[in-house]
């Protein structure tokens, strides 16, 4: 077991062509530590180069509803007039405050995403 931190390219290609051969590692093997302590270095690697970001407010508010099954006009009670409702996904109006806590709480979308600019 030779394992050292990830700097760069290399080196990641490099640690996940060797997790490839010991995924299937058994716990508390001293292949089973290695694939536990790679797994760990790989994760920072690409938290730090490659993070996700967030998703985009509407987005995720028609996501959700694609997932739930709802219309346009199931968020009225949440958002307010058709009209309203639907100038908030054609990104032609902003979200307020309240809509945003109404939309969080129903539709399970954390505010973090909602609160961002687009």
């Amino acid at each position: 077991m030779n394992i050292s931190p990830i700097r760069s390219e290399k080196d990641y290609k490099k640690a996940l062509e060797r997790l490839e051969i010991i995924f299937d590692a058994k716990l508390g093997t001293k292949e089973g530590d290695e694939l536990d302590i790679l797994s760990i270095l790989i994760d920072k690697y690409e938290n730090e180069y490659f993070p996700i970001g967030m998703p985009d407010p509407v987005e995720a508010i028609k996501f959700r509803m694609e997932q739930m099954g709802m219309k346009q006009k199931d968020l009225i009670a949440l958002i307010g007039f058709k009209s309203r409702v639907s100038e908030i996904l054609n990104r032609k109006r902003k979200l307020t405050l309240d809509m945003v806590r109404k939309l969080s709480k129903a539709l399970h979308i954390p505010t973090e995403v909602l609160i961002q600019e687009y």
